[in-house]
């Protein structure tokens, strides 16, 4: 199998056939980009996700608390709460674990985010760091927002740029490589989108103000988010390239290694829908957070038009990340 996530039917497979009890406490059950399960406490409810860092060889404690936080964030609730598990090769320093315990600690500090407990091990098992998180947070009971949720005629809107993660990772990892493409002044500017992940604040936002989906822009990029979010909303989609917010330093890079910037990870950005964008965005703006309507959310068929040509989107595939890493090698 090639390196990245399952492929949507093999995983729809597996979680379908291994879910164990359904219990009726569970309102929003993770599946296909719902990455959250919310669970009826009474007067509040508990939202809940987990996921690892494997892509990334530097800054793995940031991403690690920010791709957590925003999953939580997408369903327009404030994380409160982290677990952290560090599996660590044999032969790693216990400075090696200190600077990444560092990295969470701080992030953590950032979002108000209390670490709760967790597991850390040197293994064989792994030749390299992997650091796996699980996130909770407290909301109104039926106030969170699902991926499931869009409904035809949506604004659909992206916030920030595109491409911030995967355009951090391959600048920190592989600067002896990029700066052959990019200016001093370039991989100054790609090092910082790494402060830039964190999609919490405007979640809350848009939580507050009541969109009908959330999902937060991660493996496989806008369109595997607008893929999955159409799909688990038995709706389609119709977005337009020229719209996408992608910075000028991204598209340097994927231009050099022809990769396409819509499949890129792109945590840092948030997908929402919605019936009245325009409000959403001058709200956003009113918070210093860009915001751009990409499209709309239609009946059926996801598609992306580019120069005035309607092209379908297919499922998403293993992210553009894991190809760059091939071809930069």
């Amino acid at each position: 199998m090639k390196v990245g996530k399952l492929d949507w039917d093999d995983l729809k497979y597996i979680i379908d056939n291994s879910r164990g009890s359904i219990r009726d406490d569970v309102r929003i059950r993770s599946g296909i980009g719902e990455d959250c399960s919310v669970i009826n406490f009474g007067e509040y409810e508990c939202v809940v996700s987990t996921d690892p860092i494997t892509g990334a060889e530097k800054n793995s404690g940031k991403l690690a608390v920010n791709i957590n936080c925003n999953d939580i964030a997408s369903c327009g609730v404030e994380p409160l709460g982290m677990l952290v598990t560090i599996l660590a090769p044999e032969g790693s320093s216990l400075e090696d674990i200190k600077n990444v315990m560092q990295e969470i600690g701080e992030e953590t500090k950032k979002l108000n985010v209390e670490i709760l407990g967790g597991h850390t091990e040197i293994t064989r098992a792994v030749n390299k760091m992997v650091i796996s998180c699980s996130v909770i947070g407290k909301g109104i009971k039926d106030r969170a927002v699902a991926t499931s949720g869009a409904q035809e005629n949506d604004d659909v809107i992206v916030t920030k740029s595109l491409c911030l993660e995967g355009t951090s990772i391959v600048v920190n990892d592989y600067e002896d490589k990029i700066k052959n493409i990019l200016t001093d002044e370039e991989i100054i500017e790609a090092k910082g989108y790494v402060n830039s992940l964190s999609v919490v604040k405007e979640g809350v936002i848009a939580g507050e103000f009541g969109v009908n989906s959330m999902h937060d822009i991660t493996e496989g990029g806008v369109l595997g988010a607008l893929w999955e979010v159409a799909r688990a909303s038995k709706l389609g989609f119709k977005v337009y390239k020229e719209n996408m917010p992608i910075s000028y330093i991204t598209k340097k890079i994927c231009k050099e290694y022809s990769i396409d910037p819509l499949r890129f990870i792109s945590s840092g950005s948030m997908l929402i829908t919605t019936k009245n964008g325009d409000k959403l965005l001058d709200i956003l703006k009113s918070h210093d957070i860009e915001a751009t309507i990409i499209g709309k959310i239609v009946k059926e068929n996801g598609i992306l038009v580019e120069e005035g040509i309607e092209k379908e989107v297919l499922p998403p595939q293993r992210d553009e990340l894991f190809v760059l890493k091939e071809r930069i090698v």
